[in-house]
């Protein structure tokens, strides 16, 4: 059908390009409202406002005769000879590559065709896709996300909802899409746990011969405020001599070492967004050589002094129970900081309306949820207890998992697809496979190994589950270490919509700190370019809070 012939109607644009929704119309000139307001082109603005814009764009082929406009069949020269031409030749015509940008050197395409703006060309031919990752626009777009300040989501007010994000529902109806409230509030209690990790690496020695003195935690929000540092110790260690050998590594016989901290709101405008006062338990992973020590006993045991009559013992990883309950030579155990510091606490603020929300990542997600079992029942009338935990491995046995459910300790797990250590420790069996066993038959098998299996773990929580495949920067086969790394996990956060969609195209997180830490599992194609566009990122991270440490990284 010849193009001069073609007709839509105004009034019925908006239901043909709501048909045809798979495409994307990033920048085509049939979709006005992405446009530059103050280019020359058609605007919603203009179309809804004047009787003249309506009428020229029921008329297609009036758009296509006009020269000011970007000619949308994406004809070469642009030249009234090719109007006549077939629908399929103009959109070959259109694969060709236009112009880029005026003389003026900005950025505004002025000759982009329609299957390019529809996004077709990349479909059908891959090359094309690589061109136009590298266009113009997108680099802009790279270099916004590895220059600017930290970006967020804007603050909503949560108020009479803040039960709601906080799991009073197991977080329905918010995951699967993720609702955009929730992501900046995992987002956000993510960056608690940097500050932990960032406390630690900036001083990671703890003196053995003297209590040690509130150590500085540069927390992400200024709202917060620490109030008591978290140690944690392991049972086990190595011997004296060891230091002799090598006194430049202290840390590896350092069997206490600062794990997290206890900080709380006292900002009276953050406090009234939230809907109350919050309570953030912010705990780090594995970083010293004796915690690595405590992640690989691996065997069950039991939580001491708790009996379940109906024989469903709870059970948990004895290297993280050991790592939880043993005392320091200065510093008392973790169990007893956080259960004391929340007393005073929950003293301080009495008559207001609290909430507790523990957090962690790796080893650090896996005490949270100890953390949270003991602080449930410590006093009377706890407030409601949260936890949001980062690449979490499995912690205890079912016994355990029904007792967290029964203390109405919501749990939002984080897991990347990719990432192992959300696989262990324990049989290798999915989650999914272990459900379907037991609404089976072989459910009374599975209680009696639940109750005498050594390494017969089960999750706890709610999950939302990310992938790095998903990420448009992230190599598809990035290793072991980026997919349990923190950073990744927030800016895989980040950008996901839903299980179904794509990479959000307007995800904020800058990629300073995710080029640095894993450089080699960012795809070249946007590594080479960092160094063309001038940035110096120890600069950016420096500007940011991130400052670059010698200090010992952490094995996570």
């Amino acid at each position: 059908m010849p193009i001069t012939s073609l007709q839509l109607p105004a009034d019925n644009l908006s239901t043909f390009f709501a048909r045809n929704a798979s495409f994307r119309l990033r920048g085509s000139p049939l979709n006005p409202s992405n446009r530059n307001p103050s280019s020359t082109s058609l605007t919603v603005k203009c179309a809804a406002t004047t009787e003249s814009t309506r009428t020229h764009l029921s008329n297609l082929e009036k758009l296509l005769q006009t020269d000011s406009k970007p000619n949308p069949i994406g004809l070469v020269d642009g030249s009234r000879e090719n109007r006549g031409k077939g629908l399929l030749e103009g959109l070959i015509l259109a694969a060709k590559p236009n112009p880029i940008g005026p003389e003026d050197g900005s950025q505004e395409i002025k000759g982009k065709g329609l299957l390019e703006g529809l996004n077709l060309a990349a479909r059908i031919w891959p090359e094309m896709k690589a061109a136009e990752d590298m266009s113009p626009r997108h680099l802009n777009r790279l270099q916004r996300l590895l220059s600017m300040s930290p970006d967020r989501s804007p603050r909503n007010s949560l108020g009479s909802r803040w039960r709601e994000y906080h799991g009073r529902d197991d977080w329905s109806g918010l995951l699967d899409p993720l609702d955009e409230n929730l992501r900046r509030e995992v987002v956000r209690y993510g960056e608690f746990v940097q500050a932990a990790y960032h406390s630690f690496h900036s001083d990671p020695a703890t003196s053995a011969d003297e209590a040690p003195a509130l150590r500085h935690v540069a927390v992400p929000d200024r709202s917060y405020r620490v109030t008591k540092n978290i140690y944690a110790t392991s049972s086990v260690g190595l011997p004296k001599w060891v230091d002799d050998v090598a006194p430049d590594l202290g840390w590896m016989t350092q069997r206490t070492s600062c794990v997290g901290y206890v900080a709380v709101c006292e900002d009276r405008r953050e406090i009234a967004r939230m809907g109350r006062r919050d309570i953030v338990i912010a705990l780090r992973g594995t970083a010293t050589c004796l915690e690595w020590a405590e992640n690989v006993r691996d065997l069950l045991v039991p939580i001491p002094d708790q009996k379940d009559p109906t024989h469903k013992q709870p059970k948990v990883e004895c290297g993280f129970l050991s790592l939880y309950n043993t005392r320091g030579a200065h510093v008392p155990s973790l169990a007893e900081s956080v259960v004391d510091e929340i007393h005073r606490l929950m003293e301080k603020y009495k008559g207001e309306t609290l909430s507790i929300t523990v957090t962690g990542h790796s080893l650090g997600a896996a005490l949270a949820l100890l953390v949270a079992d003991e602080v449930s029942t410590c006093a009377p009338n706890v407030p409601p207890v949260a936890v949001f935990s980062f690449g979490s491995p499995r912690v205890g046995n079912r016994g355990f998992t029904d007792r967290i459910t029964t203390r109405n300790i919501k749990v939002l797990r984080i897991v990347n697809n990719q990432d192992v250590i959300t696989r262990v420790p324990g049989m290798f069996v999915s989650e999914g496979l272990d459900r379907i066993l037991r609404n089976s038959s072989a459910a009374a098998v599975l209680d009696v190994l639940d109750n005498n299996m050594p390494w017969a773990y089960s999750h706890v929580g709610t999950e939302l589950r990310v992938d790095t495949r998903m990420s448009p920067y992230l190599k598809p086969d990035a290793d072991v270490a980026c997919c349990h790394d923190l950073e990744a996990y927030l800016h895989l956060v980040d950008g996901f919509l839903s299980s179904n969609c794509p990479f959000r195209a307007n995800a904020k997180r800058s990629l300073v700190k995710l080029v640095h830490e894993q450089n080699s599992n960012v795809k070249k194609l946007y590594t080479s370019r960092v160094k063309a566009l001038s940035l110096n990122l120890e600069r950016e991270r420096e500007r940011e809070g991130f400052p670059m440490s010698s200090c010992l990284p952490s094995p996570s």
